[in-house]
């Protein structure tokens, strides 16, 4: 597959199916979330969130979705970059964009190229990169 090859885009049912699985993780550890999916052109796919998160984190699963896709890499790899000795301290703060660099972001890619994202918030940044791992995982299988 090369560059010019058409890849499908992900789908409404696809962003579903990982906001599903996303929740499904995160109730198994007791936590409340809520979990945003955006296409690879950064807009809204899926949306959901738990009567009782707080309301910040769907705000939170926003920008970390939003982040994870600009920069095509989990948000939880890129914390150390944005820290005051990082390569890249002054970038939250140099652009007028939603970024958000705490772990629970992650980008979804379908043969190697980029097509989505998906953003959790609620649980620690740990829980939340992981339940969003898990979800990625669910939607390759």
């Amino acid at each position: 597959m090369n560059a010019t090859t058409p890849i499908a885009p992900l789908t409404t049912d696809e962003a579903e199916a990982l906001v599903s699985a996303a929740r499904t993780a995160a109730e198994a550890a007791g936590v409340t979330v809520s979990v945003t999916v955006l296409d690879a052109g950064g807009h809204l796919l899926a949306f959901r969130r738990d009567d009782r998160a707080v309301l910040i984190s769907g705000e939170t699963s926003t920008r970390k979705a939003y982040t994870a896709l600009q920069l095509d890499a989990p948000t939880a790899d890129l914390v150390d970059l944005v820290k005051p000795d990082g390569p890249f301290h002054s970038l939250p703060t140099a652009l007028d964009k939603p970024l958000l660099f705490i772990g629970g972001g992650v980008p979804i890619h379908r043969d190697g190229r980029l097509v989505g994202a998906l953003g959790v918030g609620g649980g620690t940044p740990g829980q939340d990169h992981t339940f969003a791992t898990a979800a990625r995982e669910e939607l390759t299988r």
